[in-house]
């Protein structure tokens, strides 16, 4: 009675195991964002945004790029970087899977209002564009000292 469940050959559990990554596959390649606050999985390139009093950091992880075929511009208080990323392939290869971006990309990121649009560093190292943005001295709370 039970020896499908336990034969390695068309064993139930194979066929939920099987059913399972199908599914999980399914998921994955779906292109719907995991939160509200989330992109849509594999948007490229991913992104990391942090603030401070005095400015805006932003990370940009993008490996493989020619830091000169980035086009970085802020207006309106939209920071854009867009760019291309040719990836090298093996003529006449098959690739069953192929999870690497290649071509190109645009993404674009709201800033705070307070930011200083003539103060504006990029720097990118090792894959990661690191953009920081200066916010304007009168957005910057003033400290009072008491008597």
């Amino acid at each position: 009675m039970f020896d499908s469940l336990i034969n390695p050959e068309g064993s139930l559990f194979n066929d939920f195991r099987r059913m399972q990554l199908e599914m999980d596959e399914l998921i994955a390649n779906g292109r719907w964002p995991s939160s509200i606050r989330a992109v849509a999985q594999g948007t490229f390139p991913p992104i990391n945004v942090g603030t401070t009093p005095d400015r805006v950091d932003v990370f940009v992880f993008v490996p493989g790029i020619d830091s000169s075929s980035l086009d970085i511009s802020i207006q309106r208080n939209l920071l854009t970087i867009a760019g291309v990323r040719r990836l090298i392939t093996e003529e006449g290869a098959n690739y069953y899977r192929n999870e690497r971006f290649d071509g190109e990309f645009r993404r674009v990121i709201t800033l705070p209002e307070d930011v200083d649009q003539e103060h504006v560093e990029a720097d990118y190292t090792n894959g990661v564009l690191h953009v920081v943005i200066q916010r304007r001295e009168v957005a910057r709370p003033k400290q009072i000292p008491v008597n």
